[in-house]
């Protein structure tokens, strides 16, 4: 008797085995070459396998203009998926060349690199996720892995504190998610996103959206939008910096883009409701976030709440509902990473020259110090606030444009108004840069480490997405259209 088997599409499935291949190579490999060659080993492994799984999904986003589903329709092989996972493999390898000259054990820097590449991987898993087990399968992937990455410096008392306070809080986010995706479940009867639209008109309509309320503040947990950011600052400020830059970006493309799949796949029949769910919570992001910012003296701090309002602008295009707003979210997400990475890469570079935590008082003087890290700073804050030369200025008006669209002027208003708040604090570390002077302390013991070009870098690179995606406007918009318009959106 013939046993029929499932057929495997290798292809689709090619940046997630890139990446857990690697992963289990450089755990075993550094477990048997000298400390000293673990770190360079590490990361040019890291750096090989982000490549390799990045020109794979470049691959499928060339290929897959309609779009399928594989492994009976968990996973989707679609052009969304595609780009968010060249995103987040961006996210990864910028991250790792910030993690190599960082100060940490040589004995768990295999573990690093291993852990960095399942976090990507996992996340690369989420942006696919086709149903509710996925998805959830997904989000602890990545979670795990980013639990143990936040407390990687075990000689380190706030790094275990931030990985402990990511863990509970996390847990808590991940088993509201789960919960909400059995009530709609238990509502539907399915677990498909395009199946569940299609029962939701029989659906107990009481459990559905209390379902959907549900999933909604898992997301905005993992998306560090307000009134669910409370670990961001402390965890962001805890963890390794180079650490702290990958979440930043990485983990807001992840969860933004499912977010967008979901709602428009699963929910259109309730889409009045998630709507203005959505502009409520990106009020309270925007308000929360530019407001904490403001009394910040820690710069990783003052980064996490500016996190916190740029949830809330990159909640702003998915509340419209509207196609033009699903593109302006991508189109927003890919300066901005480059523009975090950055922003934390230049923090890691004036930490190892401090051999302490950097204030204001900490980055004075550091235009002139350093002109290179100085100038990409700088231009990091004016690309915040949605200023030119920087994609986020065609990123916000993307934003407000679908915005518009929608009829929604009155968000618009308020995205406006805490824009100019922002510039207060955002043009707070470049007065520290360039209008302190920098004030004498002692050096860390054994001075000064040598210049990081791997960081270096990373900075440039950083630099040149978050400029280059102003001027090369047109083949992004195309790009982002062409990853989106598959999407059954509501308005």
């Amino acid at each position: 008797m013939k046993i029929a088997t499932p057929a495997i599409d290798w292809a689709g499935l090619s940046p997630y085995l890139a990446l857990l291949i690697a992963a289990a190579v450089i755990l075993l490999v550094t477990l048997f070459v000298p400390r000293r060659w673990r770190n360079p080993l590490g990361a040019t492994l890291a750096a090989v396998a982000l490549l390799g799984a990045g020109a794979a999904a470049v691959t499928l986003f060339v290929l897959d203009d309609t779009g399928r589903g594989i492994v009976a329709d968990a996973l989707r092989r679609d052009r969304l998926a595609a780009f968010a996972q060249i995103v987040v493999c961006g996210a990864g390898l910028l991250a790792v060349l910030v993690s190599y000259g960082e100060p940490q054990s040589e004995e768990r820097r295999g573990e690093y690199y291993a852990l960095l590449l399942s976090a990507v991987a996992g996340m690369a898993f989420f942006v696919a996720a086709g149903n509710l087990i996925s998805l959830f399968l997904g989000l602890e992937w990545f979670s795990i892995s980013l639990y143990i990455l936040c407390a990687i410096a075990v000689e380190r008392t706030r790094s275990l504190e931030a990985g402990l306070k990511y863990l509970i809080v996390g847990s808590f986010g991940s088993a509201i998610l789960l919960f909400g995706s059995a009530l709609v479940y238990g509502a539907t009867g399915a677990i498909g996103f395009a199946d569940i639209a299609a029962e939701a008109g029989q659906a107990d309509e009481l459990l559905l959206v209390a379902g959907l309320a549900m999933i909604l503040v898992g997301l905005a947990f993992k998306a560090s939008a307000a009134p669910f950011h409370m670990w961001t600052p402390d965890v962001y400020e805890g963890a390794p910096t180079p650490v702290t830059g990958f979440m930043a970006a990485a983990t807001k493309v992840a969860a933004l883009v499912l977010a967008l799949r979901l709602l428009t796949t699963a929910f259109p029949a309730e889409r009045e409701l998630w709507t203005i769910a959505l502009a409520v919570l990106a009020t309270a992001s925007l308000a929360w976030g530019n407001l904490a910012a403001l009394a910040q003296k820690n710069v990783k701090r003052l980064l996490a709440y500016s996190s916190i309002s740029h949830a809330g602008f990159l909640l702003m295009p998915i509340a419209a509902g509207n196609a033009l707003g699903g593109r302006a979210l991508l189109f927003y997400l890919i300066p901005y990473a480059a523009l975090s990475l950055g922003a934390f890469a230049v923090v890691a570079s004036r930490e190892r020259e401090l051999g302490r935590e950097v204030t204001l008082d900490g980055i004075a003087g550091l235009g002139w110090e350093r002109p290179v890290h100085g100038a990409a700073m700088a231009t990091f804050m004016l690309g915040f606030v949605g200023l030119p030369p920087t994609g986020l200025f065609l990123g916000k008006f993307y934003a407000f444009s679908a915005l518009y669209d929608r009829g929604w002027v009155w968000l618009m208003v308020l995205g406006a108004v805490f824009t100019a708040v922002s510039v207060a604090y955002y043009f707070g570390v470049v007065r520290a840069m360039y209008l302190r002077g920098a004030r004498v302390a002692l050096a860390p013991a054994g001075g000064s480490p040598p210049r990081d070009l791997a960081l270096d870098a990373a900075v440039v690179a950083s630099l040149a997405i978050g400029v280059g995606s102003f001027f090369a406007v047109s083949p992004l918009i195309d790009v982002v259209r062409d990853a989106v318009d598959f999407l059954p959106f509501p308005f």
